[in-house]
């Protein structure tokens, strides 16, 4: 590939993703714009913000690196992130957005009235978005090392910087923007190059034996081995080897390689003549958890198939960056149409990678061999079309590559400093938020400079294990049993996604080779997804006694339309984001509907209206007192839906009989008719 092209193309979408960010910056002016958008993202425009995001390394080079390593039977993986967005639709998304939570922990203490439960919550969360996060970095760096030759290392602390930079800036309201770019950017980088593929592909002849099993090589190629490995030859073979192969020196000699397993030493350059077998090469623990997870499949197919299905279905609703995105919309309905838009706009894009998996079957099979099959996309436009239209298409694919780093990191990001902020930094305000955004980094930028290079698509497919072992059956149970318990719930997270975390661990890690046990903690969602499931139900029917009280009105909150879960049956007319219009309550006060809108922490208002809680990125526990210094009727800065203005009474005034109306995590009150105001 054209450097000359590739780079400048890879600063442009650097430079346009700051500025984008900068625009979000500019109309960020309060707290809640910083945390959740202020809950005023339209179903559109969070459609591709969602896309954006979810569309990761994994996504943009991931798929076709492993179909073209293992074939058709690899097409699971965009069926399987594709349909996770119909479970999320049918299950969870618009009781999700009706809990008023700003994170996934949110939720679990919401639920189950748990501190407990919500730091177990947190910690997952955490971990799931740093196991993500990895691949995004490392994916980084292969692609600014294929562009340039650069250290493998340079990609992702690019990546880091400008993430943590826009995110830290601008919040929620900035990456908002910067992801629904970032989408339309990423389908167009590979759309328009498949084009010309396809075309390039039918002018060829169309060669129709990209499935094959072997591949083999359209003509001879020169293959350089940069990491050591075992070539296992199903048939003799007959190479030009400048290297060492089975511990015996060559230069450029013609060497006869019987059936069997040959030592091949870094640095060797071996060259294939046309028409041979690909040969598989077993990297051993250099290459990670990528041979191990070849081998299993090969030796466990249809267990292999179905622990990704499950994986892939239901990981989705777990994952932190997608969930914190719902509490972005306005109300309950707009998040179902959200979902519907992300189906439509994801399954539109997972047609394409696929295509350039089996064009790299035909023309780039040597990428099986060198451990760089995730660079297949980034070197399809030059191997294929070639010249000028080549280096331009190859820089169009960089640029698009290197959005899909930013969009789903800014995302992680955004989600895992979120509960660092809330849940282990002493205080919860912007600056805080910003430290959490930087230690949200840092950890797995540390990590990607140590572990070896992974396949970004089955790193991925673990991290959706362990989402789907712990935040599936969490978030399925809470919102439709209500027998649900804070015991059972914490046994079946640490059940449950404690032993698909091992498990994940222990297959990075490389341990066990091959064997039963190997394809058990391969793929751990088809027994930790029950087991979690199972535990906690167990567990919950065994403490029938720690059912939270209150659960009916929270699960009543969850399911009925916002403004009767709000304001009980009959509360009437609502507001924009399902909140009871101004003026509909008992009693009459001004339109706070859509407050001054101020920069965060900043005193005061032209009104005099006094400064919100801007420190607090959700409300603070019911019947806890406001900090000192703070009205206890103004808390525009919280992320989540406050108590509507209209339901409390004017200074000196009793509230009505049925009290306090309902605010996150408290029980709703019983149904009423309001009555006239003066």
């Amino acid at each position: 590939m054209n450097s000359s092209y590739a780079i400048p193309a890879v600063a442009l979408v650097v430079v346009a993703t700051v500025l984008v960010g900068a625009f979000g910056l500019r109309i960020s002016r309060t707290t809640s714009d910083f945390y959740v958008a202020s809950r005023t993202v339209g179903p559109r425009l969070n459609a591709a913000a969602i896309s954006g995001e979810y569309l990761s390394a994994a996504s943009f080079l991931g798929i076709a690196g492993l179909v073209l390593v293992q074939g058709p039977d690899m097409l699971w993986y965009p069926v399987g992130y594709t349909a996770g967005y119909l479970v999320l639709l049918l299950f969870v998304a618009a009781p999700l957005r009706r809990s008023g939570a700003y994170t996934l922990p949110d939720f679990a203490e919401a639920r189950l009235a748990s501190r407990t439960v919500r730091r177990l919550a947190g910690t997952f969360v955490v971990g799931v978005g740093w196991l993500y996060l990895l691949p995004q970095l490392q994916g980084a760096g292969l692609t600014l090392t294929v562009l340039t030759g650069a250290p493998g290392w340079l990609g992702g602390v690019i990546v880091a910087v400008v993430v943590t930079a826009t995110v830290a800036a601008g919040g929620m309201r900035s990456i908002t923007f910067v992801q629904a770019f970032q989408y339309w950017l990423k389908l167009t980088a590979l759309l328009v190059p498949a084009l010309f593929l396809a075309l390039a592909w039918h002018g060829d002849g169309g060669p129709k034996q990209a499935f094959d099993e072997p591949a083999a090589f359209r003509e001879q190629r020169s293959v350089r081995i940069d990491d050591s490995l075992d070539l296992n030859l199903a048939s003799p073979l007959t190479v030009k080897v400048t290297g060492t192969v089975d511990g015996r020196r060559y230069t450029g000699t013609e060497v006869s390689l019987p059936m069997g397993t040959h030592r091949v030493e870094r640095g060797t350059r071996l060259v294939f003549p046309r028409g041979a077998d690909v040969p598989t090469a077993d990297r051993g623990a250099a290459d990670g958890m990528s041979t191990s997870l070849a081998a299993g499949r090969e030796e466990r197919p249809l267990y292999a198939t179905y622990g990704l299905i499950l994986a892939t279905f239901l990981g989705t609703m777990g994952l932190p960056h997608v969930v914190v995105r719902f509490y972005t919309s306005p109300h309950g309905v707009a998040a179902r149409r959200t979902t519907v838009a992300v189906l439509a706009l994801i399954g539109a894009f997972y047609l394409l990678p696929p295509l350039y998996g089996a064009l790299g079957r035909l023309y780039a099979p040597e990428l099986a061999l060198t451990g760089d099959a995730d660079a297949a996309v980034l070197l399809l436009p030059d191997r294929v079309v070639g010249g000028l239209g080549g280096d331009l298409l190859g820089a169009l694919v960089a640029g698009g590559a290197f959005a899909a780093f930013l969009s789903t990191a800014s995302g992680l990001t955004m989600a895992v400093a979120g509960v660092l902020t809330q849940d282990v930094l002493p205080t919860r305000g912007v600056r805080h938020f910003r430290l959490g955004t930087a230690l949200a980094m840092a950890a797995p930028l540390a990590a990607s400079l140590l572990v070896g290079g992974l396949p970004v698509a089955d790193a991925v497919g673990l991290a959706f294990a362990v989402s789907a072992s712990s935040f599936c059956p969490l978030l399925v149970l809470g919102i439709w049993w209500r027998r649900l318990t804070p015991p059972g719930a914490a046994a079946g997270m640490l059940v449950g996604g404690g032993s698909a975390f091992v498990a994940v661990a222990t297959t990075m890690a490389g341990l066990p080779v091959t064997g039963t046990f190997h394809a058990l903690l391969a793929w751990p969602a088809l027994w930790s997804v029950p087991l979690s499931f199972l535990t906690m139900i167990l567990i919950s029917l065994a403490t029938p006694g720690r059912v939270p009280a209150g659960t009916a009105a929270i699960l009543a909150r969850f399911h009925l339309p916002e403004e009767l879960g709000e304001e009980g049956a009959g509360a009437g007319r609502t507001a924009r984001g399902g909140e009871p219009a101004p003026g509909t309550g008992p009693w009459p006060v001004r339109d706070t509907a859509r407050p001054r809108e101020r920069e965060p922490g900043r005193a005061g208002s032209e009104a005099g209206v006094p400064e919100p809680d801007a420190g607090s990125p959700r409300d603070r526990r019911p019947g806890a007192a406001p900090p000192e210094g703070a009205s206890p009727e103004a808390d525009a800065g919280s992320p989540r839906d406050r108590v509507p203005p209209q339901s409390r009474p004017p200074s000196g005034e009793s509230p009505p009989p049925h009290g306090r109306p309902p605010s996150y995590g408290s029980p709703l009150p019983a149904p009423h008719t309001p009555e006239p105001g003066p």
